[in-house]
């Protein structure tokens, strides 16, 4: 029989689960506009791949820096706290922008300066919330709370890029920047109704960890991560993947804007179509069951991943209409999309259910760490071999790298150790619950 109190709190955890998908909707729409039309305006002002790099690099370096430090601070403190200062500090940041804007014009400089500030706010945003998911929903929910929560920004990466692209160059850049600070704000009102320690013990988890020193709780960390096989393998595919996948993250935009001379509006349906993929998976994820192997679905997926790369480079060697351009790379875009969801979602899930809520904030941190450590470098390379070699060439070397990496890495000696530890975890859950 289910007690009135636990009515109660799967009550709250919908309302929870719902409210998160709005919350991220709404900020993640005015961030993604946000950046789409800088990264428009920068490539058109400078034409440069590194000019571009460097704003990514912006956006990387600050929160691979500061990440460890910032999974101490949320294992100490109230994680909604966290959560509402970032997003507050995110406004503060774009109306000071906004500012500058009127008073002496935007600049390259003031752009990489924003980039900065809002990589290190939206991290630690994202770091809380992602250590939360389990004091805000209960676990049988999780897949679904991270399959809306996909589903939200799918939204918003659908809607952006098609609003940006339609609206460059006729509307001022201070009606975005204007835009973006009234979602950020509507973001914050609704993330100040949220209980974050509905299903969670956090407060006596905060006073312990303040009495510990912050070496110490860095070395906790890392020894749990030790005894944590499947994390140390996610890890270091998630290290160099992310490193050659710069091939794509830097390229793709410098080719069809600098190179195929695409238009803002054609640009932006590509990228709307590549959420489509995302928000077609994450429905999907929302209502299927846990996925029981998911280090064996990265691999196929980041196979796939690297497939993909492949033919991002095929118009680049074979001469294609430019109709044909459009269509070829929405598709491309679509399934690319999709790959992505497949890899990260049934990784979110056993995150979430394999780390302990008190090291959450560590964890999660260290993770980003070390997964976007060489992603600076990337970004830094390969945006100066974009303006250096033909881009074809970049994509399918990184292409191949990619596929090696992943074949070596996830080869089925490891896959058949990580699968029959969740086997054994899932057997003994089965069997305490028979009794």
């Amino acid at each position: 029989m289910v007690k009135i109190d636990d009515h109660s709190k799967i009550k709250k955890a919908t309302y929870h689960l719902y409210l998160f998908m709005v919350s991220k909707l709404i900020s993640s729409f005015g961030s993604q506009v946000f950046a789409f039309i800088i990264s428009f305006y920068i490539l058109q002002l400078t034409g440069s791949a590194t000019s571009f790099a460097t704003n990514l690099i912006c956006n990387i370096l600050p929160r691979t820096v500061v990440a460890p430090f910032a999974g101490i601070i949320i294992d100490r403190s109230s994680r909604k706290a966290i959560v509402i200062i970032s997003q507050i500090a995110t406004t503060i940041t774009v109306g000071l922008l906004l500012t500058i804007t009127l008073t002496s014009g935007l600049s390259l400089l003031s752009i990489y300066v924003t980039t900065c500030i809002l990589s290190l706010t939206s991290m630690f945003s994202g770091i809380a919330f992602s250590s939360s998911i389990t004091g805000l929903i209960d676990k049988d929910r999780i897949q679904k709370a991270m399959s809306l929560n996909q589903m939200s920004i799918s939204f918003s990466a659908i809607a952006s890029p098609a609003i940006g692209g339609l609206l460059y160059g006729t509307v001022s850049i201070i009606i975005f920047l204007v835009f973006f600070i009234a979602t950020s704000s509507i973001a914050v009102i609704l993330e100040s109704t949220m209980n974050f320690k509905l299903f969670s013990n956090q407060s006596n988890i905060v006073e312990a960890k303040r009495k510990e020193s912050i070496g110490k709780s860095i070395v906790s960390a890392l020894n749990y991560l030790k005894i944590k096989p499947i994390v140390q393998t996610m890890m270091l595919i998630g290290l160099l993947v992310n490193f050659l996948f710069g091939a794509f993250e830097v390229g793709y935009s410098y080719i069809l804007i600098e190179k195929m001379e695409m238009s803002s509006v054609y640009f932006g349906f590509t990228k709307g179509a590549f959420s489509i993929g995302m928000l077609l998976i994450s429905i999907y994820f929302s209502i299927r069951k846990e996925v029981n192997f998911p280090l064996l679905v990265t691999k196929r997926g980041i196979l796939a991943m690297g497939t993909m790369m492949v033919f991002v480079a095929l118009p680049l060697l074979i001469t294609f209409p430019d109709t044909l351009v459009f269509i070829y790379y929405s598709i491309v875009m679509f399934f690319l999309g999709s790959i992505i969801m497949i890899i990260n979602t049934p990784l979110q899930v056993m995150l979430q259910k394999n780390i302990d809520d008190e090291f959450k904030g560590r964890v999660f941190s260290i993770i980003e760490t070390t997964t976007m450590s060489l992603i600076p470098l990337g970004m830094v390379l390969y945006g100066f071999l974009y303006d250096i070699f033909p881009g074809q060439w970049i994509l399918l070397l990184s292409a191949g790298l990619l596929i090696a990496v992943i074949l070596i890495i996830a080869r089925p000696a490891v896959l058949r150790q990580v699968h029959h530890q969740i086997s054994l975890k899932e057997w003994d859950k089965r069997d305490k619950s028979s009794l």
